[in-house]
């Protein structure tokens, strides 16, 4: 087993950095101050964004926290509530941006593999009553990242749609990696879409681009949502250069996605051989790998160390909890060795 002369970082897909072509497309991109509107190619992605997932218009953000952040502060007033899934993105990895951004509470409600089902939510609009918050809106995440990278079952969307327009709830989903359920599944993005309020997507994750978010609505909505851009410091001014990264990750980085699922079930089976590593979900559907050091490991921080020490990067996400994640600059030949290094783990 020969050790590459690179780090094979695995630690996220937002390590990424620029292809030769995306950094060429940015350095043509014709550029404006689009906090004034004027940035043709930022129009160009918004407006081809939103056609895809069949929305009527969108908003370029600088992260997909602060296009959650938005959707949050569309749908809800101070005193309201948000449902969503106990180990979702926005209720877990966004600091209490509800709470401190919009003053709206958040119901998590666990679910297997992060994906909630009417099931779960039988008792959870609130009553109509002043000692209560009101219920106002339901969150997904697809694909679920704490869950596994998780892809929701395209008919229980619809079916929380549904239930969620029965008790007066928006529906937003949180898409950062929506494009590896689309590749997964051959569903096209306006069939995602069709269920949802307000949907969020980023660019930055696995289609390899440095920076960049979207919020998706209608065109009312998005008129506020650039309000709140605004409110929330994600103004930018000549952002096509960024635009451009993810014109060019649209065209050439969403059908290759497969490539980095193959490899992530490569290495979920090393790491299920590996005495002591459980995988957690047991079942990988897209790029995430989440797995648990039990004994006679004594912790995350034992394997990530001795993965380090053979040149890969894993994230430890807890005291047992690690997760590795295959993407765009993680080669078949990276992966190959990770799951040989996964393969050749002894605890000390």
């Amino acid at each position: 087993m020969t050790t590459p002369d690179h780090l094979i970082d695995l630690r996220s897909d937002t390590v990424t950095r620029p292809t030769p072509g995306m950094l060429a497309a940015m350095m043509a991109a014709r550029v404006g101050d689009d906090v004034f509107g004027e940035d043709p190619t930022v129009r160009t992605l918004e407006e081809r964004t939103a056609a895809l997932f069949g929305k009527e218009a969108a908003v370029f953000v600088p992260s997909g926290t602060m296009a959650n952040q938005i959707a949050v502060r569309l749908h809800c007033q101070p005193q309201d509530e948000a449902l969503l899934e106990a180990t979702s993105h926005i209720y877990l990895w966004e600091a209490g941006g509800p709470a401190a951004l919009s003053g709206v509470t958040c119901r998590p409600i666990p679910a297997p593999g992060g994906q909630l089902r009417v099931s779960h939510l039988a008792d959870a609009i609130r009553p109509n009553d002043y000692h209560y918050v009101r219920t106002r809106l339901l969150c997904l995440e697809n694909t679920h990242n704490r869950g596994g990278g998780t892809i929701y079952p395209l008919g229980e969307v619809a079916q929380l749609a549904a239930w969620a327009r029965e008790h007066g709830l928006a529906v937003h989903m949180d898409g950062a990696r929506i494009w590896n359920a689309m590749a997964a599944t051959g569903i096209p993005a306006a069939h995602w879409g069709q269920y949802c309020d307000t949907l969020a997507v980023c660019f930055s994750k696995g289609l390899g681009a440095p920076v960049g978010s979207m919020i998706l609505g209608s065109r009312e909505q998005m008129v506020q949502a650039r309000r709140y851009r605004k409110l929330f410091g994600g103004g930018m001014r000549q952002a096509g250069y960024l635009a451009a990264a993810c014109l060019y990750a649209l065209d050439h980085h969403i059908d290759r996605l497969i490539e980095d699922h193959a490899h992530a079930q490569q290495l979920a089976q090393a790491i299920a051989d590996v005495r002591g590593l459980k995988l957690t979900p047991p079942e990988v559907q897209s790029n995430l790998i989440w797995f648990e050091a039990e004994p006679p490991w004594t912790s995350a921080q034992q394997v990530a160390e001795l993965l380090r020490q053979r040149g890969v990067l894993v994230a430890v996400l807890g005291p047992r909890l690690l997760r590795a994640v295959t993407h765009l600059d993680a080669s078949a030949e990276d992966c190959r060795y990770a799951a040989e290094v996964f393969r050749s783990l002894r605890p000390a």
